[in-house]
C-alpha cells in the first residue's frame, strides 16, 4: 500500500458524520478524551461512541491510552478506563497528486540560508494585519489552529505548519508569531509560549479591549 492509499484509507474513516464529529471532539480537546464525554459531544450513546472511537484508532486518527479517574486507585479500583487523543500522524491527500510540502521546505531552507527571518517576518505580519478578522478565535479555529483557554491565555492545539516547525523551528516559529501579530490586532498579544504537542504561540487578551 502506497503512502497516498494509506492517506486516503485513513481520511475515508471520516466520512461517517458520527466519526467526524468524535474526531473533532477529541482532537480539538485540550486533554484526553474518555468515551462517556465523547459520547455526550457527538449526541450518541456511549457503546457507539466507542465502537467508533476504536475504528479511528485503527485508522491511525487518534490514538489511545488508558487511565483510572482521580481519587480511584489500588486493589479493586477496577480497569483503567480508555481514553483518546488526536494521533501525531499526519494525513494529506492531493488529487492530482501536489508536492506542496517539498516546496514549502525549499523556499524555507533558502530563507534561512539567506538570513531573510525579518523579511519573512515582516511578510507574515502584513499578511495577517490584512484580514483583521472581527472574532479572532474563529479565525484561529478556521486556521486549524484548535485553540482553547487555559485561564487567561488562549492556547493553540494544533500547529498548521507542524512539519516545518520541525525542520526549520527558529524560521518557521518566528513567522508564526509575526503572522498571529498581524492576525490579531490591537486586542490580543501573541508570545512565544509552547503548548505541550501543540503551537509555540499563545494569546493573552488586552485588558483595554
Amino acid at each position: 500500500m502506497t503512502a497516498e492509499d494509506s492517506s486516503i484509507e485513513a481520511l475515508g474513516a471520516l466520512a461517517d458524520p458520527v466519526r467526524r464529529a468524535l474526531y473533532r471532539h477529541v482532537a480539538d480537546a485540550a486533554e484526553e478524551v474518555g468515551r462517556d464525554a465523547a459520547a455526550a459531544a457527538a449526541g450518541v450513546s456511549r457503546s457507539l461512541a466507542a465502537f467508533h472511537l476504536d475504528k479511528l484508532v485503527d485508522a491511525g486518527l487518534l490514538a489511545v491510552s488508558y487511565r483510572r479517574p482521580p481519587g480511584r486507585g489500588g486493589p479493586g479500583a477496577g480497569r483503567p478506563a480508555k481514553v483518546y487523543r488526536r494521533a501525531e500522524a499526519e494525513f494529506a491527500v492531493a488529487l492530482p497528486p501536489r508536492e506542496y510540502g517539498a516546496a514549502g521546505r525549499l523556499l524555507a531552507e533558502v530563507v534561512e540560508r539567506a538570513g531573510l527571518d525579518r523579511e519573512l517576518q515582516a511578510a507574515a505580519r502584513s499578511a495577517g494585519s490584512a484580514e483583521q478578522p472581527p472574532d479572532v478565535l474563529a479565525a484561529l479555529r478556521e486556521r486549524g489552529y484548535a485553540p482553547f483557554l487555559d485561564g487567561e491565555v488562549v492556547r493553540l492545539r494544533n500547529c498548521p505548519f507542524h512539519a516545518l516547525a520541525d525542520e526549520f523551528p527558529a524560521l518557521v516559529c518566528g513567522m508564526n508569531l509575526a503572522l498571529l501579530e498581524g492576525l490579531a490586532g490591537e486586542g490580543w498579544t501573541p508570545a512565544m509560549d509552547p503548548c505541550a504537542g501543540g503551537c509555540c504561540v499563545s494569546l493573552s487578551k488586552n485588558n483595554n479591549h
